[in-house]
């Protein structure tokens, strides 16, 4: 993250340069993956040439000869892969002057960021792929780049067990307009795209075809400026059968996002738009004008754009609006997965609005909770965990309140250790994935990370 802030300067030089001077238009013509590609409205799952083998490819960084040059790109796979299990592929391409091992590592907010945040989204469920662009930039020349990618998914497919109906591509800024035209020329071959504050910097060959298409863009980006997200925004809009709209944006000084999906869209082909009140980054914060790979909305948001498509993937780690699982009724104590602490009431407090928190595991009685058929969690025998003032607002506090039945002392226990409050539709949440004791909880959007998953103990 801070060598991608020192560049953007670099980045700006960059992009005024290639708008100043039109980039070149390419050739229509597509090869490899895109010419053997079913139609976009098909979007069958095709077991690829590498399920049921052992794998011919690792974790780590490889090179690829791709156009008549050797291209370097890092591959991750699942910790526990299958090659009987047909994945999908996430291929995450880096701004101008950053590089392939930036997007793999996360910078200096780490795991948490690696890939945009998607591997940790996924639970590391998934195939991803960081190439890296010549000169640290995605000029796509002659369409090599596009080349690149018809390679490398040429070689996963033979390599691994891949679901080539749940291709994904997603970048920041240069890294965005290497998306945007992967999905003008290859819309039959991805799923869909996500381009956090891009602009048409690598081309955008035939660009006549739909694709699920979510773009994100800070309103007082000075590197990349709104209007060019917005146009390439609104090609996807015509190309998708959208309804025409100008979204709603946050006001300056609002420090928050308004995300705005379209309606009238072909089925399958959704337009999704985020704004937010910052400037040219990928990982912004609600309430700052910072950013923080750990923190941002931004690695939920694409998570559940990328995740509501089909496919033979695990249960999505983000919870829907529906139960998935029944709670049990019983009574013990709830651990937090990324912490290793307790749900506790703070002070032992029996008093309406005592907040709850995380605290070292002690069994004793504040730390009890009790599911219910009407879906509470009870502690005391009579006191309910409650989201304070009935809020559905990111942040709100979680209390414990006299039992009354309403939605905001309802709770959802998922498959996959997260907690939902039914009311706000938000999970239960360690804010900043804190793990000292005394940290108070809260709900967030759910995002599947550790510190919204919790255990029995």
């Amino acid at each position: 993250m801070s060598k991608r802030r020192s560049l953007l300067g670099a980045i700006a030089a960059a992009a005024l340069l290639v708008l100043s001077t039109g980039h070149a238009a390419l050739s229509n013509s597509v090869g490899g993956t895109a010419a053997a590609a079913s139609s976009a409205g098909a979007r069958a799952l095709a077991p690829t040439a590498g399920c049921g083998k052992a794998p011919t490819l690792a974790s780590g960084t490889h090179t690829i000869q791709s156009g008549g040059k050797t291209r370097s790109y890092i591959l991750r796979l699942p910790d526990n892969y299958n090659n009987n299990t047909p994945y999908r592929v996430f291929f995450g391409f880096h701004w101008r002057g950053g590089t392939m091992n930036d997007v793999d590592s996360g910078g200096t907010s780490g795991y948490p960021w690696s890939f945009y945040g998607m591997r940790q989204q996924s639970n590391n469920n998934g195939i991803f792929v960081a190439p890296q662009g010549i000169g640290n930039g995605w000029a796509n020349s002659g369409n090599e780049d596009v080349v690149l990618v018809d390679d490398l998914n040429r070689l996963l497919d033979s390599s691994l067990c891949v679901d080539t109906s749940q291709r994904f591509a997603m970048g920041f800024s240069y890294g965005g307009g290497m998306s945007y035209s992967l999905a003008c020329s290859r819309a039959t071959v991805f799923r869909a795209v996500a381009v956090y504050s891009g602009a048409q910097l690598s081309g955008c060959s035939d660009g006549s075809q739909p694709i699920a298409y979510m773009g994100l863009h800070g309103i007082s980006d000075s590197v990349l400026n709104i209007s060019q997200g917005r146009s390439l925004r609104d090609r996807f809009v015509r190309n998708n059968g959208c309804t025409a709209q100008n979204p709603p944006e946050p006001g300056s000084g609002s420090r928050t996002h308004i995300t705005t999906t379209y309606s009238g869209c072909r089925s399958g082909y959704p337009v999704v738009w985020a704004a937010f009140d910052n400037g040219h980054m990928p990982g912004p914060v609600d309430g700052t004008y910072s950013e923080s790979g750990i923190t941002t909305w931004t690695k939920g948001e694409v998570w559940r754009f990328f995740s509501q498509f089909g496919g033979t993937q695990p249960p999505d780690p983000t919870p829907t609006p529906t139960p998935t699982v029944t709670p049990t009724p019983g009574t013990g104590a709830i651990r937090g997965v990324g912490s290793g602490r307790c749900l506790d009431v703070s002070g032992a407090s029996q008093a309406n609005g005592a907040q709850v928190q995380i605290w070292d595991c002690n069994g004793q009685a504040n730390q009890q909770w009790a599911t219910t058929g009407a879906s509470e969690l009870r502690v005391y025998g009579n006191k309910c965990l409650d989201v304070a003032n009935q809020s559905t607002a990111n942040g709100a506090a979680v209390q414990i309140w006299d039992c009354n039945g309403q939605n905001n002392q309802k709770w959802r226990l998922n498959s996959d250790g997260t907690i939902t409050a039914v009311g706000a539709n938000k999970c239960l949440d360690v804010p900043n994935s804190a793990t000292a004791n005394g940290t108070k909880l809260s709900i967030w959007t759910c995002n599947g990370g550790a510190n919204q998953r919790w255990t029995r103990t």
